[in-house]
């Protein structure tokens, strides 16, 4: 299922692949490890915003409309929501 938030996600995890691909390239080059960690951090904070929105994009259109559609019960978006818990 696409949804509007997926091209944003997309646009994150591209650039957290150009943040992962420099760090390759200056571990390659032996750059300096406080450099690395930056990149490092960078790559983690553009996944973990990823992240953030989709699970939050998914709660909100498949959950919260889905139960406003009648399309899942109570029980189904509960049990989806505790999957998606553990990954916040």
């Amino acid at each position: 299922m696409e949804h509007a938030s997926h091209l944003d996600i997309v646009k994150r995890l591209k650039r957290a692949h150009g943040h992962l691909a420099g760090v390759i390239s200056m571990i390659q080059e032996g750059r300096a490890c406080v450099d690395l960690a930056q990149q490092l951090h960078a790559v983690e904070s553009a996944v973990t915003n990823a992240k953030r929105v989709l699970i939050q994009d998914h709660m909100e259109h498949c959950l919260g409309h889905g139960m406003e559609n009648g399309a899942k019960g109570a029980t189904e978006a509960l049990a989806e929501f505790k999957a998606l818990a553990k990954y916040l």
